[in-house]
């Protein structure tokens, strides 16, 4: 009786202990190391592939009378019934149902799942544009037509349904029907591409006059410059001159004020150009001038410019465009002086108009406003001034006196003890060398080692005078280049390199050397690179085995120890090429069997140091043994790998507690190394303490005992 009461009628006369689903104790997972052998997510996958079952299809099916064709219609629809019952909003299960009714070749019921459809979701274009194309297929033109109707009707705002539509009867060759279409689209004001459309189907048709008519409509639907442009051009092409000028002057009248009203000045203009009118483009683009803000007239201008230059004279030019613009500079101008910005407009104007004087003018008005503070800041937009002005005076006026007067004018300016530019000295040397007067560049670029001495302005020197063949010059630049800059890495390896370039191995040594005795050095890492490489390309082995070995007295970075392992295995001296050739390959052998021997003697030299006298850069010794492994395995046979796979570490991954100023110390994953010799340590930990557990335990049994 307890159970019957017990018992729930909703859980067919069942407990709630019956019901209970039962799930797994979880397992206790007390070895969390990683196996040895480790599974991929790609081997699961390939697996769980070779072991799928082959796909059941279902038997081909042949009909042989009416009646199993018959059987297989019902069958299929009673399946395309059921899904629709099931996913009524989906489209795309109507659109199968029907096109199999229309395989069928059964029409009507074609036409009935499509109208269903429609009343499922009369918004959707899909449907319509597919049903209007099974009717079409069909050559149901009445049919397709109607379509057509209801749908442009429903949906007035989508232009591909009018488009078909108008394709359709176009296609059928009823002109008038297609006419009909449009005027009805018309109706609805659509955009700007739907009028061009009926203009151009009219066309087609050489229809003049109701495309002007349609034109006409066009300009009250969308009152726009671009559509008063076409139209304009619309009559252009068909010879009417004088309505072309109308729709512009009522174009004028109408969006004179517009922002894009400079676009149909400029082709109101260019429309008179091309009627060879000047003196009425002329008056257009000054009426237009006046009345357009300045801001928004830039092409009107340059477009103004340019119809001067062709149809005018250079006075007009001057008073119509300069005149202007020159009064606005002159104001900007007086406001801030010190607006160099201002200057460079008002100097690129006047420089467009061609007038030397009045450029030179203008120039050495802006080279007077000198900026009030020294500093380089303040100075770095006006120098442009004087380059711009040497620029001009060289490439435009070709007056070289002049030019090496405003440089040596400029230098004379720069106050060179506080800052200087080596674009300066630069650039003036370059002119004078372009002149051919190699003396004054020397003498340029001296002066400017001498008050303001930079890397550019020495490179730029060194450059010059090796072009020239002066190894003497560069030499007595390069050490005054590092009197003044004893810790550039840069300067001592492009000496050395010059001197090796000039064959002078012993001088090239010794530039090296005094470089790596410097106590200070901007990249100590590249001058040591290059003095090795070096000594390798010169077949140097020992000298380079002595670098590297007065390297690691410095530094014992990681990379040194990996390099210089790397020099010893690839280190042969290979001799005695005349041998034959089994001598030769024997010789090759013992010569790779060497240099093995002496990387290995490094690598270990390297290990043992990481191991002793820096056991906590772990991963710098990972790296080394990596790459040990890795040359062993270059070394093919005469390699040992396993005896460096012996000393690899194991990757664990650990957390560690982060002190955060804010808020509760967080944890960080990193990646720690546990080498084989720490393995056996932490053994030796766990035998000793359950030693010490087990001698515990036995003094507490026996002082039991004596109680």
């Amino acid at each position: 009786m307890g159970a019957v009461k017990d018992s729930d009628p909703s859980l067919g006369y069942l407990t709630r202990k019956d019901t209970e689903v039962k799930l797994p104790r979880p397992t206790r997972v007390k070895n969390k190391t990683p196996a040895p052998v480790q599974i991929t997510a790609e081997q699961i996958l390939r697996e769980a592939r070779e072991r799928q079952e082959a796909e059941i299809r279902p038997p081909k099916q042949k009909i042989t009378d009416v009646t199993e064709l018959n059987d297989y219609r019902l069958r299929k629809r009673k399946e395309f019934e059921d899904l629709i019952r099931r996913v009524r909003w989906n489209v795309s299960v109507w659109i199968k149902y029907a096109r199999w009714e229309e395989s069928q070749n059964d029409f009507p019921r074609a036409r009935s799942v499509w109208e269903r459809a429609l009343e499922v979701d009369y918004t959707n274009t899909t449907l319509w544009l597919k049903y209007a194309e099974l009717e079409m297929k069909n050559k149901f033109i009445n049919h397709a037509r109607n379509i057509w109707d209801r749908a442009v009707t429903l949906l007035p705002r989508v232009d591909q349904l009018w488009y078909k539509y108008i394709h359709m009867e176009e296609m059928l060759g009823n002109v008038a029907g297609a006419r009909q279409v449009f005027e009805r689209w018309m109706t609805w004001q659509p955009d700007q591409q739907g009028w061009l459309s009926y203009i151009k189907f009219e066309l087609r048709y050489n229809e003049i006059d109701r495309a002007r008519s349609i034109f006409e409509r066009f300009m009250f639907c969308h009152p726009k410059v671009s559509a008063w442009i076409r139209f304009a051009k619309f009559e252009m092409k068909n010879g009417e001159i004088g309505r072309a000028r109308n729709c512009y002057e009522r174009a004028v009248a109408k969006l004179g004020d517009d922002e894009e009203a400079e676009t149909l000045f400029v082709a109101f203009a260019e429309f008179e150009e091309r009627c060879k009118e000047t003196e009425r483009a002329r008056c257009i683009y000054k009426f237009a001038l006046d009345h357009i803000p300045k801001g928004r007239a830039e092409d009107l201008y340059r477009k103004f410019v340019a119809f001067e230059k062709q149809f005018g004279d250079k006075e007009g030019i001057e008073d119509a465009i300069v005149g202007k613009r020159r009064f606005q500079y002159e104001d900007e101008v007086k406001k801030n002086p010190l607006n160099y910005d201002s200057w460079f407009d008002y100097i690129r104007l006047e420089e467009s108009v061609g007038r030397k004087e009045r450029v030179r003018e203008v120039y050495e008005r802006a080279i007077a406003n000198v900026p009030p503070a020294a500093e380089k800041r303040y100075w770095q937009r006006y120098i442009y001034l004087w380059i711009n002005y040497a620029l001009y005076e060289e490439l435009d006026a070709q007056d070289m006196e002049r030019t090496r007067e405003v440089y040596r004018e400029c230098l004379k300016l720069i106050p060179h003890e506080k800052f200087s530019f080596a674009k300066i000295w630069l650039l003036a040397a370059q002119f004078e060398v372009r002149q051919l007067n190699l003396k004054s560049a020397r003498q340029i670029l001296g002066n400017a080692i001498g008050k303001a001495p930079k890397d550019k302005l020495f490179k730029k020197y060194i450059e010059i005078e090796v072009q020239l063949g002066n190894m003497d010059r560069c030499r007595k630049l390069y050490e005054k280049y590092l009197e003044w800059a004893p810790e550039n890495c840069y300067a001592w390896i492009k000496y050395a390199e010059l001197e090796q370039s000039l064959s002078e191995t012993e001088r090239t040594r010794a530039i090296y050397e005094l470089a790596i005795a410097q106590p200070a050095l901007d990249m100590p890492e590249l001058l040591w690179k290059a003095y090795i490489d070096f000594e390798i390309s010169e077949f140097e082995f020992e000298r380079t085995r002595e670098l590297y070995e007065r390297l690691l007295d410095r530094t014992k970075h990681v990379k040194v120890w990996m390099s210089f392992a790397q020099f010893e295995a690839s280190a042969m001296d290979v001799k005695d090429l005349d041998l034959p050739e089994e001598n030769v390959q024997e010789d090759l052998l013992e010569q790779k069997k060497l240099c093995l021997q002496r990387a290995r003697r490094v690598f270990e030299r390297g290990v043992n140091y990481f191991r002793t006298s820096a056991p906590e850069l772990k991963e710098d010794r990972a790296m080394l043994l990596e790459d040990w492994l890795e040359t062993e395995t270059k070394f093919g046979e005469l390699g040992d790998p396993n005896l460096v796979r012996a000393k690899l570490p194991k990757k664990l991954k650990r957390r560690r507690q982060i002190e955060n100023e804010d808020g509760p110390p967080g944890y960080q994953e990193y990646i720690d190394y546990l080498f084989p010799e720490e393995t056996q340590t932490t053994n030796l930990k766990i035998l000793e303490a359950a030693y010490k557990w087990k001698k515990q335990k036995v003094v507490a049994s026996d002082d039991e005992d004596e109680d």
